[in-house]
């Protein structure tokens, strides 16, 4: 029995959908998620024996997701812009739900309430679906502002701006409500956000940053502890640049790592430490490029999009992968306050994967070739 093969004359769904994809977006990720295959086994089983648990407990829970996320993304690229509207819209107002409940009934970790778990079913954190699915819908809002005047698109995506960051908020979360934000705003000034309003919202964004900073305790914290290490607790800040200038150029060799069976978060928020010390700055780098490539890809591809929704959604979808993979990057090198966020399709987490396996499918549905060379409709 051969091997399936497709020809350009095939007009099956999935025939179709390999030749109008992104197979250079396609492959970038597939290659983030084979680097992550590799630092969970790295990292995952001195994870893994620091809670009593056998070696390979992690490792087995992210290959359990892993498909799942692989089988999401593949099925949600296959969707028509418009489809993909109709999804987010729908994830959006479930996500939203789920949000809420976490607020009321959801398992208090360190302070937080961002997971929701009931009975013995746990549904992770509905915020990470939140991101990419509001995403979607305010590219919506932006468009049919813009399409129809006397509709009150602009006023409508604020106003969910504000709901969806005051869900936030309440768990707390303020490194998420400002990813979101983010990706908003960057949306709206695509979208042809006035001069004026550009200052406006630069301000309230300081002036919140500031407010967090003496309302929340937490955030005081991570904020003095980047500014003076000396103040508080760093271990883990300490313990990932020490993996750093450990692992040198070419790394210490895999499996020969120390510093992550001393990192409690080595599986999760600081596995690019992982890497870079078991495998050098020559894989972090490997890494870094992959991110890049993927968001200069979709931006790309976004400034030849004759569709407004498409443009913007892509365009805040694509921020949302390239801010949230700056962020834990940054946070690891100490660059930046850490905030407990996952590096796309490589830390370990089940909700993360999948709400990943969401937002790449929508983009790489997005971005998929709509028009033959002759401008014919695909």
């Amino acid at each position: 029995m051969t091997a399936r093969t497709f020809t350009r004359t095939d007009i099956s769904t999935v025939g179709r959908w390999w030749w109008t994809v992104d197979k250079w977006m396609l492959t970038a990720t597939v290659l983030l998620v084979a680097i992550g295959i590799l630092l969970n086994l790295a990292a995952g089983p001195p994870a893994a024996g620091r809670i009593g648990a056998d070696a390979f407990h992690f490792v087995r829970k992210q290959m359990v997701f892993l498909p799942i996320a692989l089988a999401v993304m593949f099925g949600i690229s296959l969707l028509a812009p418009v489809q993909v509207r109709r999804f987010a819209a729908i994830g959006f107002v479930v996500a939203g739900f789920l949000m809420l409940m976490t607020i009321f009934i959801g398992s208090d970790v360190n302070g937080a309430k961002r997971w929701l778990t009931i009975g013995p079913l746990s549904l992770g954190q509905p915020s990470e679906f939140m991101k990419p699915f509001f995403a979607v819908v305010s590219a919506w809002m932006f468009t049919e502002h813009k399409l129809r005047e006397e509709f009150p698109g602009n006023y409508i995506a604020l106003g969910l701006l504000l709901c969806v960051a005051a869900c936030l908020l309440s768990q707390p979360d303020v490194g998420m409500t400002f990813v979101v934000t983010t990706v908003w705003c960057a949306q709206f000034f695509i979208a042809g956000l006035p001069f004026v309003y550009v200052v406006m919202l630069v301000v309230i964004g300081i002036a919140g940053i500031v407010g967090a900073y003496f309302v929340l305790p937490h955030v005081a914290s991570r904020i003095d502890r980047f500014l003076d290490p000396t103040v508080g607790d760093s271990y883990q800040v300490t313990q990932a640049m020490r993996a750093f200038q450990q692992g040198g150029l070419f790394g210490r060799g895999p499996g020969e790592g120390r510093v992550k069976e001393a990192l409690p978060d080595a599986h999760t928020d600081f596995i690019f430490a992982v890497a870079g010390e078991e495998f050098g700055v020559l894989l972090c780098l490997l890494i870094v490029a992959l991110f890049a490539f993927v968001v200069i890809r979709a931006l790309t591809k976004m400034t030849r999009e004759e569709n407004l929704f498409v443009l913007l959604a892509v365009g805040g979808l694509t921020v949302q992968f390239g801010l949230q993979a700056m962020i834990n990057m940054a946070s690891s090198l100490h660059m930046m306050p850490t905030k407990g966020m996952t590096l796309p399709f490589i830390s370990y987490g089940g909700s993360s994967l999948l709400a990943l396996g969401v937002g790449m499918g929508m983009l790489l549905a997005l971005t998929r070739r709509r028009r033959d060379p002759e401008g014919h409709a695909l």
